[in-house]
């Protein structure tokens, strides 16, 4: 672009300096007039057509060379202008482009916050689900309650009873405590948390004496495992499912008058264990 526009000033230049030097100097009659005088001097009357001639030829030499400047300025002109107009177009596209970019970087910097956004909702989403994993495992460790305990750790066979008044029995032989909720010192399980529990006890003795032991809650009798015959080995069990409260207790008493058989077949037990906690 740059290059036609030195061009275009270039034949302007020249232009105007040519038709200076022609409008400066001599018009066409003076030089014909020249011609002929000096020519009248050195040639014969009969070279004037000649001259003539030549005065012509000059005038159309000038006017093609005129011709030709106009018309190859008119084609630059013509060039420019199409370039300005290029240009023109070129500056628009660019101005567009510019404009897309910068709504694809707009675009892409929403993406880019949405993508960060969700990864930290996932990553909050996964702490909480930790969080609740590590909850959920230490109620599910609260919730593991169950025991079971026979009455003697002695090899050789004992009688237990008959009393005149009831006793809570000590089931001191544990064979699973998970939770220690009970405690074999005393005989006695205390709820560690609100919830369905199951209890079973079971029973043996030998007649004629009666074989019984009831289940208690909280001071309550509850249920009872009765066996009666006049001879030979008696045995019977009994379970139930309570509600319990945090705190409440629950414990076996032989009943009065009864008698128990035991030994390290462990014939008399007490079982229970959480079914599932209530809020």
């Amino acid at each position: 672009m740059k290059g036609l526009v030195c061009l275009l000033l270039l034949l302007e230049t020249f232009v105007c300096v040519v038709q200076h030097q022609v409008d400066g100097g001599l018009n066409e009659n003076e030089i014909s007039q020249q011609l002929r005088s000096e020519d009248g001097r050195q040639n014969p009357p009969q070279t004037d057509t000649l001259r003539d001639e030549a005065s012509t030829d000059s005038q159309q030499n000038y006017h093609l060379f005129f011709t030709d400047i106009h018309a190859a300025l008119r084609e630059l002109t013509a060039t420019v202008t199409e370039q300005k107009v290029n240009i023109r177009e070129l500056t628009a596209t660019v101005t567009e482009q510019k404009t897309i970019n910068r709504a694809l970087e707009t675009r892409l910097s929403e993406q880019q916050t949405f993508i960060l956004e969700e990864i930290n909702k996932k990553n909050d989403e996964i702490s909480n689900l930790t969080l609740s994993q590590v909850e959920l495992r230490k109620e599910n460790r609260d919730r593991e309650i169950a025991f079971s305990a026979g009455l003697m750790k002695s090899d050789s066979g004992n009688y237990i009873g008959p009393f005149t008044t009831e006793i809570t029995l000590t089931y001191r032989n544990v064979f699973t405590n998970i939770g220690n909720a009970y405690n074999p010192v005393t005989g006695v399980f205390t709820a560690p948390l609100k919830g369905a529990y199951m209890f079973r006890i079971s029973v043996i003795g030998v007649g004629p004496t009666p074989a019984s032991a009831a289940i208690y809650k909280n001071g309550e009798h509850v249920v009872i495992a009765y066996a009666y015959q006049a001879k030979d080995h008696l045995n019977s069990s009994n379970g139930v499912v309570l509600i319990l409260e945090v705190g409440d207790v629950v414990y076996v008493r032989l009943w009065s008058g009864s008698r128990i058989y035991d030994s390290n077949n462990n014939h008399n037990t007490f079982s229970g264990f959480l079914l599932f906690p209530l809020r």
